[in-house]
């Protein structure tokens, strides 16, 4: 008789999958091949949080990216994690802002 409604709100919406899109894909092989990149991912990071006025969203982003990356030193583990179907991955994939520079247009 009645329809279910679909969820709403703030909850409906982290619950989306993001699946790695061709950018991120073209970020994370990048980091495979040049693992000292990620010192470019943490000076995005270093940056970004001393902006005044972000989102929450991206500021929660920079947080789980900085746990994934100050939790281990191994790449494959690092790039799974940015992948991976989960809370965390999701959220880092919302923004990809925090990858800028790591794949160039002149390499």
């Amino acid at each position: 008789m009645y329809q279910k409604r679909p969820a709403r709100g703030r909850l409906a919406r982290l619950r989306i999958d993001t699946p790695p899109c061709d950018y991120l894909n073209s970020v994370l092989n990048e980091l495979r091949v040049n693992p000292e990149k990620l010192r470019i991912i943490k000076s995005n990071c270093e940056y970004y949080k001393t902006q005044v006025y972000l989102k929450r969203g991206f500021l929660l982003a920079i947080e789980r990216i900085e746990w994934v990356l100050a939790l281990d030193n191994d790449i494959h583990r690092i790039c799974n994690q940015i992948s991976a179907n989960d809370y965390i991955g999701n959220r880092i994939r919302l923004y990809p802002l925090l990858f800028k520079g790591v794949v160039t247009a002149h390499e």
